[in-house]
């Protein structure tokens, strides 16, 4: 495409593509936070897992059902796949209880683990200021979940889904030439296989309208949608650019918390949340002074 020639056009067409993404992906954790209060989250994500083969059928068929079992590091890929399985029920269980804004804030501090993580783990350098950065950072988390009150089991299902959120993102960056197709497949055979142990294991499973049922298989479908175009706009436009356009799902949460649940985020959620996005910010501005951000860095989504 002549338009797609000019670098201009292809960073636009990049960021539009990103906020688009989140903007689904926000519309999906609504759609997922409405469904679980009349269902059980196992009954919701293994529909949501098959729901989400309406997109992959097709990628698995071009790229070939063989490429997903020859594979680099399968135990890294198991590992991954079971944490993101477990991150996303983690995400449903927290948006029973609480409202979006709050789930959203805690995920919001993903960017900061993943950057204290990436100094344990792969050993990459992390200067006094982001070190500094990431302890304001959980300084936010701490404020959000009021430690000098009760801790809420609902907050801890967030922040343990926003810590496993964060590893996913370095072990995808260990896996990075594994395709996006393998990759994201395996991850939904987890969730589909978890979220059918914990219907048997737990019971809870109860027929769904013809209404749940389309709201469970369009769980799949949004989310893969929106993980492709961030993906795509990750391949368009830098890294860096994009990053701070993620924390527009924090506005979409309390928008769409706020018109369809009536949940309005309180004033210890709304400084707590401040405190994370803007040492976020400044972890991202601090990384692209001193390197290059590789697209990894950037979170694909929150669940």
């Amino acid at each position: 495409m002549t338009f797609l020639r000019n670098p201009a056009n292809q960073i636009l067409l990049g960021v539009l593509l990103m906020l688009g993404g989140d903007f689904m992906f926000s519309l999906n954790d609504a759609m997922g936070k409405w469904l679980v209060v009349t269902l059980s989250v196992g009954q919701v994500v293994f529909i949501r897992s098959i729901g989400a083969f309406i997109v992959l059928g097709p990628m698995i068929a071009r790229q070939g059902p063989r490429a997903l079992f020859d594979v680099d590091r399968p135990w890294l890929q198991v590992a991954r796949a079971t944490l993101t399985a477990i991150e996303t029920i983690l995400f449903y269980a927290s948006v029973y209880y609480l409202p979006l804004a709050d789930v959203f804030s805690f995920y919001m501090a993903g960017p900061i683990y993943v950057a204290a993580l990436s100094h344990l783990l792969l050993g990459e350098a992390v200067g006094w200021r982001r070190w500094t950065a990431i302890v304001v950072g959980f300084c936010g988390v701490l404020v959000m979940l009021q430690p000098t009150g009760s801790f809420s089991l609902a907050s801890i299902y967030a922040v343990a889904g926003s810590i496993l959120f964060a590893l996913t993102i370095i072990l995808g960056r260990m896996l990075r030439g594994t395709s996006d197709t393998t990759l994201v497949t395996w991850q939904t055979i987890c969730s589909l296989v978890l979220g059918a142990g914990m219907v048997l294991a737990f019971g809870g499973w109860k027929s769904p309208t013809s209404v749940e049922w389309s709201g469970m298989l369009l769980l799949g479908v949004v989310s893969c949608v929106a993980h492709l175009m961030i993906v795509r706009a990750l391949k368009l436009a830098p890294a860096a650019l994009l990053a701070p356009l993620h924390y527009t799902l924090l506005l979409w949460a309390v928008v769409f918390g706020w018109v369809f649940f009536g949940d309005v985020p309180g004033t210890r959620i709304l400084l707590g949340s401040a405190i994370v996005v803007l040492a976020g910010l400044f972890i991202f501005h601090r990384q692209k002074t001193v390197s290059t951000v590789p697209p990894e860095d950037v979170p694909k989504g929150v669940n």
